[in-house]
């Protein structure tokens, strides 16, 4: 079962002088990218202003037809209900469907489909649209706000902070760590998938009769730490059109709707920003703007960061390393260790993982940090400017995830239709293709655009560095450690 889906040898089993000639091509293509973008080090002027916080932006509220549809929470609905029942059915088939992965709507459809959605088309293009949609905190959401329609209100529920204690991104990354040490099992078994999710629903479920809001979505979901923390390169974003009509509001009913607990007067960053449009329904002096901006646009000298993030970015650097060399190398043995959850091999595979995750990259991140440090005038502690270069490690990861779901995607997408029409694995024909599924393999095509992606992370992590640092000095020693792990990722993708 774990060889027929997440196998992907195929990559490694081309005619030698065929995959040489690629793979040489390929990453000609990846030196004269990075060699072409002139903002690694070519600008005689670094860009020591937040120009990006002056492009313009394009406010969707402005045009009667978008405002009509973000206010009514029909179309937010009818989308997340669509998604709870897929959610519920997915469950289901992982729990009563074939054993067999590649059959089984509930392995292809929340690791092939969703995951790749999730990576390539939700949050590069909607930062935290996910999360408006997303069906898991939804039962718990109904029994808070008294109704399935309703806004937030006096609800059912103690309505408890979250502990001060375990705010933050901190129990998030442990999540995908979890995610990483488990993965090889829970992306191969589908009733391994389907009581995670039963046990993540109703973990948010419980959460939301105890805790105020969504603090599940906010502190404990892995997948909510992801999309925030690359929501903030996303091109999408929610604030307030005029700071003094807000700040004269008495009774902030935006506050006090949003189940994130976001105040959009205080909104810098979209890492915490749902967009449940709560604030913009209910906003009485229709001061909310919802923009299409410039990709990166909260990644900059002026923007505030804390040290859980810089955490969380190295966790999924860490991740995005670790999966492909499990799912994507020619290392059998590491593909065996990982599967066989409580062995030896798997003691030696977690333990090589944490080390690399907890200790190999933060410390080489932690060095490039202090070396910036030593090359400049800053007086900040090391502490305060861990966080400050986080945001070098969001498009970086952002861009590795791209380049990772690619080199799959090309080759198991094809799943997706014969799961549709049979999708427990029953021997149904719902919609005629249950024999047409092929396993596919990395094309030239893929390998370029892996190349591409894994390029334009470490020149857009470069800018970041350099725009945050204000210098190509201290910029240096960044660029540096964005070099090694994208060279890296390439060497794994590619070979």
């Amino acid at each position: 079962m774990f060889c027929c889906l997440w196998q992907f040898t195929p990559l490694h089993d081309w005619k030698t002088s065929d995959r040489t000639k690629s793979i040489n091509h390929t990453r000609y293509c990846f030196i004269n990218i990075i060699h072409r973008d002139s903002v690694l080090f070519g600008e005689a002027n670094p860009p020591t202003s937040d120009k990006v916080g002056l492009m313009v932006r394009l406010d969707l509220t402005r045009y009667p037809w978008a405002l009509s549809i973000l206010r009514n929470r029909w179309p937010q609905f009818l989308l997340r209900a669509v998604t709870l029942a897929g959610f519920v059915f997915t469950i289901l088939t992982g729990l009563f469907g074939s054993v067999v992965g590649s059959h089984n709507f509930a392995i292809i459809f929340v690791w092939i489909a969703w995951w790749t959605a999730l990576k390539l088309f939700f949050i590069p293009f909607g930062g935290r649209s996910w999360c408006s949609i997303c069906p898991i905190p939804m039962p718990g959401e109904w029994l808070q706000n008294g109704g399935i329609l309703m806004p937030r209100g006096k609800g059912f529920g103690l309505n408890k902070r979250w502990p001060k204690a375990l705010r933050g991104s901190w129990l998030q990354a442990g999540g995908f760590l979890l995610i990483g040490l488990f993965g090889a099992l829970t992306l191969t078994s589908a009733s391994v998938t389907a009581f995670v999710l039963l046990f993540i629903i109703v973990l948010a479920f419980v959460l939301s009769l105890v805790f105020e809001r969504r603090s599940f979505c906010n502190y404990l979901c892995p997948i909510g730490g992801f999309t925030g923390l690359y929501a903030q390169a996303g091109p999408v974003e929610v604030r307030v059109k005029d700071a003094e009509v807000c700040a004269s509001h008495a009774e902030k009913t935006c506050y006090t709707a949003c189940p994130w607990g976001q105040f959009p007067l205080a909104l810098k960053s979209s890492a915490n920003c749902g967009l449940c449009m709560e604030c913009l329904r209910v906003c009485p002096s229709d001061n909310i703007a919802v923009n299409l901006r410039p990709w990166g646009s909260d990644l900059g000298p002026k923007t505030k960061h804390r040290l859980d993030e810089a955490f969380l970015g190295l966790i999924m650097l860490a991740s995005v390393l670790v999966d492909s060399a499990v799912f994507l190398g020619p290392w059998g043995q590491i593909k065996s260790a990982a599967y066989a959850i409580g062995s030896t091999p798997w003691f030696i595979f977690a333990g090589v993982f944490l080390f690399a995750a907890l200790v190999i990259l933060p410390g080489l991140y932690a060095g490039a940090v202090k070396l910036s440090m030593l090359m400049g005038s800053s007086r900040t502690t090391l502490r305060k400017s861990l966080a400050k270069y986080s945001q070098v490690l969001v498009p970086l990861g952002l861009m590795a995830w791209i380049a990772f779901t690619i080199s799959f995607a090309f080759a198991k997408f094809s799943y997706v239709l014969p799961v549709i029409s049979d999708p427990l694995g029953w021997g149904w024909n719902l919609i005629g293709y249950s024999n047409s599924a092929w396993v596919g393999q990395s094309t030239s095509i893929s390998l370029l655009l892996q190349v591409v992606m894994l390029a334009v992370g470490l020149a857009w992590s470069s800018r970041v560095a350099l725009r945050v640092s204000g210098t190509h000095r201290q910029a240096l020693p960044l660029v540096t450690f964005s070099g090694i792990f994208s060279f890296s990722m390439l060497w794994l993708l590619i070979g």
